[in-house]
């Protein structure tokens, strides 16, 4: 088995976020980022596949298990997530690019880093998993060509809007009604309501002003065809005018598809990254 072992690594404006580390460590680096009510464990099925050839990364976002929480909701924006997504690599792999998996919120503050010219030349291949950049999604959503398939991806987001409310987030997370509806039952109850934050930080400024930025990282998209919450049409098409390398990639399964199926997810992550080295 692994050995797993556990650094904190100091951000920009003095939390300390929790980052776990494990394979060889003279291998290329792949990290892992998680989404929302996650915490790293998430990615444990998929690390101990990809360990066993990566020098394997995986931290738990600021808000969420063994990190630093902000004192505000202005913690939590996105330019914020990239400064912590780059002290984590400045920590682990100060020398080589590397490579980026991520899934659900993970995926929609790494799209900040990927899309970023600082950032850019740090990131050799990025994986996306239910998590669409904001600037795109809004983007793809205000175009009139598939307005049904934006009538059934607000459907799917109604959580979305409700996030955006004072005190009726928090008290459906301590009730249970949350884990009914959109999942995180077993998440601890902190990090389910600190994550609220997540949405009410970015949502509003990212619908009124989308600025979706190009990047030229290689870009995996993989759309699980079972999600609840994001649907394939928008994660495989609104990135197409933005990723000038894009692959996509439909594959049955749910939206926790990283913990239900870690090695179809790991082996998608590993034959992109070959293909990306040749």
């Amino acid at each position: 088995m692994t050995e797993v072992t556990k650094r904190l690594v100091e951000t920009t404006d003095g939390l300390e976020l929790a980052v776990y580390e494990q394979g060889p460590s003279d291998a290329p680096t792949v990290v892992l980022v998680h989404g929302y009510p996650d915490n790293h464990s998430v990615w444990d099925g998929v690390a101990k596949v990809l360990a066993e050839r990566f020098h394997v990364v995986a931290y738990d976002v600021r808000g969420t298990g063994e990190s630093g929480v902000p004192d505000s909701t202005a913690g939590y924006r996105l330019a914020q997530l990239s400064a912590d997504f780059k002290a984590v690599i400045d920590a682990v792999s100060p020398d080589a690019p590397v490579h980026v998996a991520a899934h659900d919120w993970g995926s929609i503050q790494t799209w900040e880093s990927v899309t970023d010219p600082a950032l850019g030349s740090r990131i050799a291949t990025y994986v996306s998993i239910s998590g669409p950049d904001l600037g795109m999604a809004t983007t793809w959503l205000r175009e009139r060509t598939h307005l049904g398939s934006t009538l059934r991806q607000l459907a799917h987001s109604w959580y979305v809007f409700a996030f955006q409310l004072p005190l009726l987030p928090e008290a459906m997370v301590r009730s249970g009604l949350l884990a009914r509806f959109v999942g995180g039952g077993s998440r601890p109850t902190k990090d389910q309501v600190n994550g609220v934050e997540l949405y009410r930080a970015n949502f509003l400024g990212k619908l009124l002003r989308p600025e979706p930025r190009p990047t030229k990282v290689p870009v995996l998209v993989i759309a699980p065809r079972g999600d609840d919450y994001v649907t394939v049409p928008l994660q495989t098409e609104a990135p197409r005018a933005y990723a000038s390398s894009l692959v996509t990639q439909v594959i049955e399964g749910g939206h926790w598809v990283v913990a239900t199926e870690p090695e179809l997810v790991a082996g998608e992550i590993v034959a992109f990254i070959e293909k990306e080295d040749r």
